[in-house]
């Protein structure tokens, strides 16, 4: 049997057997561990280093060479094929720091005493603890690379620089150095050692296409977590900081002289040879020759050498060098800067690293590519947060210039940075971070990516759309923002969310002058969302002449989204005059009546006839208004007799819901109500219009019954009668909810239709009787009066058809079975009660109608009480014999009024049912309607069948003339004053001196009289005449009151 090697990821054979290959796996871990803990721990001795203020050129070449191990570690880390020995090797890494962090401390201490004693052995300590790491780093396998042979030949480089390296001690207390003489010191080391530093490369090459496999490396990991430390705690800060982290880039990539401008001191440019052999910066040294007046007088800055020539040779060699010498060093920068970054130990670290990624990014915009490659962003995302408005704006900054380049860069930093943190600071309360903001959200916007993700942002648009508001507080953040809009608009979603967000304009701009797909896909928008109250009138105007010409000529496409469009507008109720100006209702009219499309997905007669509803719903006068080239109008015959065809012949739901609504409209116009209710009874349509009562759609059938309710004042009987020989009803109309919550329109309209139904037809009124709906009525109004009517919106209206329904009742009382049922449920006091106990006008005029037929009934039904014959003399003796002992003679109490037995369930007594202090209370009601039902009911107490003394008399008592002495003074009605004015002659004529008194010395109502007699009809000129006249026969009248 033979053994399989077990295989890693690449496909290559494991060496040993698969024990060897678990713990391999197993270690995987255990190194990402270890290189962690190493490189938080070179952090931190990098940090303590910058510290010490004795033996600072020592330290700082310490310190550069731990850096520069650390990047290898890095790699070891990230490596996915690492060697066998890598635990070994990391761990024989991790004794050497320790160690090296333990002589650092002492060194601390050492210098914060002052004490320079025993420093040269540390340093010495340390020399051999470099030595030692770069025989570790010797260690390392060259296969590990693979084909990164920078890696390989730095790593080697460094490791065998780490192995000779000597630090010098000087005993002095601090560097003293000048920046000059650094270099020159370096230079000189570097040509000793000329041939290890050409074999030496940055750990990171500046090639794009190597830069790019590191790009996505996590920067954050690779440098550890330090400690922070307060670094002003040092005693011995000698002027060196964090800060400086930076500064070791210059023992990367050594300077030398030569690439100094001996005029500037800086490093040249462009440098050219003059004739004295010495080298300048072009533009340094033409300056220098444009002192001299005199050409013989021209000498070389340096060397004082007379110059016969002002020729400037470029030096291409040592301009060759410099090149490649600013390429690798601007390398090194961008790494250094990415480790500041990662660090970020202090504020002013953050900013130097920040200032020098954007001066590189400045001086080339290839720059910006490398510093994206390196995988600086995600660093400089996480700085959007920090506490210093400084960091913050030179962090946005960056991002611009890293994303201005080109479109890769735009689509780098959309991915990565948090946007909403970007349109969070377009309100800041700081002038330079809203302007970078702005800047930077303009040039993403660019980006298609950006275009997208915005979109998912949450509040993004709304916060961008605001800012456009602030023209007069900050111009720049809004011409920013409204330019960021524009770029915006690529992205049809973009659109839609700035209409959401009340910003219609580029909507509407898209729709009117856009592509064919564009104009369809705003159109659709538009039909399904609604404007606010302040764009009604802005979008119906911009829009509406687009619409109506993609329904004219347009595709079946565009004319369906042009007509939901068309419709949602409309529905809004806006000024429709524009909309009428545009010819929107001839449109319509042809739509329904005229055009004839076959398969065309969209209904237009539907769609159109909804539009017109829609309008007339508004107000539209419409009796005159022509529809089309014949002359016809909406009220013509043509038109309505096509409508109500429509409705007969069972067309879609939809279509007959927008048609009665067109019905509804017109009923409101006295000739086209005439029309619809002779087409009606012509067509016999009142037999399909009271069965879609029955219809599931439960719009269909609200609107229905809205027609029905109308049409019932005009062919009312018709109605009714159809209503009973329809299947379900008319008790279906009476539903009863479970909760006062679950009313609904329907049920509302149901009940009210009902109510509005001739009162005295008794088909009506004993089909519902043998349905048993009294009952459920009764129920539905006690659970309204125990809840309220704010449990549903559509309580109110439905108690209001209920009470309605309950007094049809009250006008067929000659049927002995209403009789009987009306007596059963004592509607006297239940429509006393409702009178008190509801705030609705309507229930409250309801029910004193019920009452006052209900009391004009009381005198037939109230009769003497009859006295039974005893049939047995022995009953006759008893009852005498008790009537002359203890018992008095027990007789049944005579009603005043009535002259007979009466009480408020069987005779309808309105006085047995206390209901005249409340009749009496709604005349003081606001509701004209109110007291004209109140005074109604009470003349029923003075009519002739009654005793009008008594009644006088009880009214007398109850000041009843007072309520109707300000009924006159307050209402002009003609009906109601001529029933006020009966009342007031019966008090007149029937009332003691107390109401004649009461009458006669109120000042205003003999005024009130001589202004009806000369203002009102002929009935209330005769009243107020009569009333007159009886003031003439008082001793108190006035005089100038004589007729």
């Amino acid at each position: 049997m033979q053994l399989k090697l077990p295989r890693c990821q690449s496909g290559k054979v494991m060496p040993g057997d698969g024990s060897e290959w678990l713990l391999l796996q197993e270690g995987g871990k255990v190194h990402i561990e270890v290189a962690e803990s190493l490189l938080a721990s070179i952090s931190e001795i990098i940090e303590a280093v910058v510290c010490i203020g004795i033996e600072q050129d020592a330290f700082m070449h310490f310190g550069s060479y731990l850096y520069r191990a650390s990047a290898v570690i890095m790699e070891l880390k990230m490596d996915s094929n690492n060697p066998t020995n890598t635990i070994e090797i990391l761990k024989s890494l991790s004794r050497r720091i320790d160690l090296a962090k333990d002589l650092t401390n002492k060194c601390q201490q050492l210098a914060q005493k002052f004490h320079s004693a025993g420093v040269s052995t540390i340093v010495e300590e340390l020399e051999h603890v470099i030595q030692s790491m770069g025989e570790d780093l010797s260690l390392i396998p060259q296969s590990t690379k693979g084909e990164r042979n920078y890696t390989e030949i730095a790593t080697s480089s460094l490791s065998k620089e780490m192995k000779n390296a000597k630090f010098v001690v000087t005993g002095n207390q601090g560097s003293k150095h000048g920046e000059l003489d650094r270099r020159e010191q370096l230079a000189l080391e570097d040509m000793s050692n000329k041939e290890s530093i050409e074999s030496e490369k940055d750990l990171y090459s500046i090639d794009i296409e190597d830069s790019m496999s590191t790009s996505n490396l996590s920067v954050n990991n690779s440098i550890g977590t330090t400690n922070s430390r307060n670094l002003t705690n040092c005693d011995s800060w000698s002027g060196v900081s964090l800060v400086r982290l930076p500064d070791m880039a210059q023992y990367l990539e050594p300077l030398y002289e030569t690439f100094f401008c001996p005029l500037t001191n800086k490093i040249m440019d462009d440098p050219v040879t003059i004739e004295s052999g010495v080298t300048y910066e072009r533009k340094a040294i033409s300056e220098w020759f444009s002192k001299f007046e005199i050409p013989e007088e021209i000498s070389c800055p340096k060397s004082g050498q007379r110059l016969r020539s002002k020729t400037l040779n470029p030096n291409v060699a040592l301009k060759g060098t410099i090149d490649e010498w600013k390429e690798r060093n601007d390398a090194a920068r961008m790494k250094v800067a990415r480790a500041a970054l990662s660090l970020a130990s202090s504020e002013n670290m953050i900013l130097e690293a920040l200032d020098d990624l954007h001066a590189m990014c400045q001086s080339n915009q290839y720059k910006s590519v490398q510093i994206r490659s390196i995988g600086i962003i995600p660093l400089l995302a996480n700085f959007l947060d920090y506490k210093s408005r400084d960091v913050r704006c030179a962090t946005v900054q960056l991002l611009n210039q890293l994303a201005k380049v080109d479109d890769d860069g735009k689509e780098t930093v959309s991915k990565v940075v948090d946007i909403s943190k970007l349109i969070k600071m377009l309100s800041s309360n700081n002038q330079p971070i809203r302007h970078t903001s702005a800047t930077l959200l303009l040039e993403l916007s660019k980006c298609q990516f950006f275009c997208i993700k915005i979109a998912k942002i949450s509040g993004g648009i709304l916060m961008l759309i605001t800012t456009t508001y602030r023209q007069s507080t900050d111009e720049y953040t809004s011409v920013t923002a409204q330019e960021i809009l524009k770029n915006l608009e690529k992205s049809p979603d973009n659109i839609k969310l700035m209409a959401e967000n009340g910003y219609w304009g580029p909507l509407l701009n898209h729709l009117t002058e856009g592509s064919v797909e564009m104009k369809i896909e705003m159109a659709c928008y538009l039909g399904e969302n609604c404007p606010g109250p302040d764009s009604k009138v802005y979008i119906t105007e911009t829009a509406s002449s687009a619409l109506i010409n993609m329904v004219r000529g347009g595709s079946s496409l565009s004319r369906s989204a042009a007509f939901k469009a068309l419709r949602q507008i409309t529905c809004y109720q806006p000024d429709h005059a524009i909309l009428l100006e545009a010819g929107i209702v001839q449109i319509m009219v042809e739509e329904m009546f005229a055009r004839t499309i076959h398969d065309e997905p969209v209904n237009s007669k539907n769609e159109a006839a909804a539009i017109l509803a829609n309008i007339f719903e508004s107000g539209v006068e419409l009796e005159n208004l022509q529809v089309n080239v014949h002359g016809h109008t909406m009220a013509s015959d043509y038109i309505i007799h096509n409508i109500i065809l429509w409705i007969k012949n069972s067309t879609p739901e939809d279509f007959s819901i927008n048609l009665i609504r067109i019905l509804l409209c017109l009923l409101k116009f006295p000739k086209a109500s005439a029309t619809i209710v002779s087409v009606v009874k012509g067509t016999e349509a009142s037999y399909n219009l009271t069965e879609l009562i029955n219809n599931p759609n439960e719009e269909l059938g609200i609107v229905s019954i809205k027609l029905l309710m109308i049409l019932a004042s005009f062919m009312g009987h018709t109605l009714s009668d159809r209503l009973c020989k329809t299947k379900g009803q008319p008790e279906s109309l009476i539903a009863n909810p479970t909760e006062v919550g679950l009313i609904t329109e329907k049920h509302a309209v149901s009940a009210n239709f009902l109510a509005k139904l001739p009162h005295q037809n008794i088909t009506l009124n004993l089909a519902l009787l043998n349905k048993n709906a009294v009952p459920k009525i009764i129920e539905s109004i006690t659970s309204i009066q125990r809840t309220g009517t704010r449990a549903s919106r559509y309580a109110s209206t439905y108690l209001e058809g209920l009470v309605g329904t309950l007094v049809r009742f009250t006008t067929t009382l000659y049927d002995y079975r209403v009789l009987s049922l009306v007596r059963d449920y004592n509607f006297t006091s239940l429509f006393t009660e409702l009178i008190m106990k509801t705030s609705s006008d309507e229930v409250q005029k309801l029910s004193a109608f019920g009452l006052k037929n209900l009391s004009e009934q009381s005198v037939i039904l109230s009769k003497p009480p009859k006295i039974k014959k005893n049939r047995y003399r022995k009953a006759f003796m008893l009852i005498k014999f008790f009537s002359c002992s203890s018992f008095k003679d027990e007789r049944i109490p005579l009603c005043p009024v009535h002259r007979g037995a009466c009480s408020s369930q069987d005779t309808f007594c309105l006085i047995d049912a206390n209901a005249i202090d409340r009749l009496l209370s709604c005349l003081d009601h606001d509701n004209v309607e109110v007291v004209q039902a109140a005074v109604l009911a009470l003349c029923t107490l003075l009519d002739d069948k009654v005793d009008v003394d008594k009644s006088v008399k009880i009214l007398s008592d109850m000041h009843a003339i007072k309520h109707v002495l300000n009924i006159v003074k307050e209402h002009k009605e003609e009906g109601l004053l001529q029933k006020s004015f009966w009342m007031i002659d019966r008090f007149l004529l029937k009332g003691g001196i107390e109401t004649i008194s009461d009458i006669s010395e109120d000042r205003l109502f003999p005024t009130t009289l001589i202004s009806a007699f000369h203002h009102g009809d002929d009935r209330t000129r005769e009243m107020a005449e009569k009333i007159l006249r009886h003031f003439n026969k008082m001793p108190t009248i006035s005089a100038n009151f004589t007729m």
